[in-house]
């Protein structure tokens, strides 16, 4: 039988439907700027999200970099999560190659940080012992906390300090569709107090490949510089850009699907004797998507040394793909996505059930 994969929305398969539109899109040399096809998304996605302009990146951690590359220079410092994705794990590239100074504060358990930490965090300009500070980076939704999506309210109150002390402000929106269907609010309220934006066409929305950065014209133009410097321009890649445009008309809405069932997920976890799932009820503030963490105490069951890389390996002999976070073996992490329907978080239910009671 087929694995059920809830590692990531990462390994989304595109569907038949995707393939055809992938196979007959008009292509172009988009270095040259003249791929039809990119052109439309960027248009698009730029639209969709009340900006001037797009660029069509690679990946998400290449748009986040390029972002970077072109708001702050070298010495600047940025001001991110502890836990953010930029932070932690794109291989330190604003520093590596912009030489941009991470200035990481404590993530809170909503996915935002205190907003008095942020202050607090705010460099003297005038101080020349000092990196100043350039900008503000937040993650929606954010992974490490849960999958969360963090308010409009929130974003609005960081952005006016932002104002307030003329830091520029880029959003790490990855799973930025996921944040806007669970919140029930237009995707551009989540985008407009941001001078940059990436949004990434393969996680939730299911195609192969492919990031969108959006922002000015004028910050567009500086960024399709530093995605040339970083390796980033390509030719043909409308085929690809057609499987995001494909996702944008049929795969936005059916997100709430992969929360349902995230809901599901996370409520049958909870009532399983050795896990624990804090998702399982309503987050004080935002809302959950389709990231489920839970721990797992072998104690609890009267197995000690059982923890989640065992119950990964023990599910993986079943037929479920999940992943053990962490050095201590606690955490797991299960994602639901377009390849995963009702009957899979129900096989997967059970087979978590039978794990932890050892039939």
């Amino acid at each position: 039988m087929k694995p059920i994969d809830l590692r990531s929305d990462t390994v989304t398969l595109p569907t038949n439907a995707m393939r055809e539109a992938m196979s007959i899109a008009p292509v172009g040399d988009d270095v040259y700027g003249e791929d039809p096809t990119i052109n439309l998304l960027e248009a698009r996605m730029a639209e969709t999200l009340g900006k001037e302009a797009g660029l069509f990146i690679a990946s998400g951690t290449m748009g986040n970099l390029v972002a970077l590359l072109s708001h702050a220079g070298r010495g600047d410092e940025v001001i991110l999560g502890d836990l953010s994705h930029t932070f932690l794990y794109e291989v330190g590239g604003i520093s590596a190659l912009g030489s941009i100074h991470p200035h990481q504060l404590p993530d809170q358990i909503d996915g935002t940080i205190d907003l008095e930490r942020i202050r607090l965090a705010l460099r003297d300009p005038g101080d020349p012992h000092a990196p100043p500070t350039r900008m503000i980076v937040l993650e929606n939704t954010h992974n490490l906390c849960g999958g969360i999506a963090l308010t409009v309210d929130y974003c609005n109150q960081v952005a006016a300090l932002a104002r307030e002390h003329q830091l520029i402000m880029h959003l790490d929106g990855a799973r930025l569709f996921n944040a806007a269907i669970a919140l029930g609010c237009p995707i551009t309220d989540l985008t407009q107090q941001f001078h940059s934006v990436t949004v990434c066409l393969s996680k939730g929305l299911g195609a192969p490949v492919g990031s969108v950065l959006c922002g000015s014209k004028e910050f567009i133009h500086r960024a399709h510089r530093m995605r040339k410097m970083v390796g980033g321009g390509m030719r043909q890649a409308g085929i690809l850009a057609a499987a995001g445009l494909y996702a944008m008309d049929y795969h936005i809405d059916r997100l709430a699907i992969d929360h349902e069932n995230a809901m599901h997920l996370a409520r049958g976890i909870a009532e399983i004797d050795g896990l624990a799932c804090p998702q399982a009820e309503a987050p004080a503030s935002g809302a959950w998507t389709n990231l489920v963490y839970f721990t797992v105490d072998g104690s609890a069951i009267g197995r000690p040394q059982f923890n989640a890389v065992e119950l990964s390996k023990q599910l993986k002999a079943r037929g479920i793909l999940a992943h053990a976070l962490g050095s201590d073996g606690k955490q797991m992490r299960m994602v639901t996505h377009i390849n995963v329907d009702s009957s899979d978080i129900q096989t997967a239910l059970a087979q978590l059930r039978s794990c932890l009671s050892g039939t």
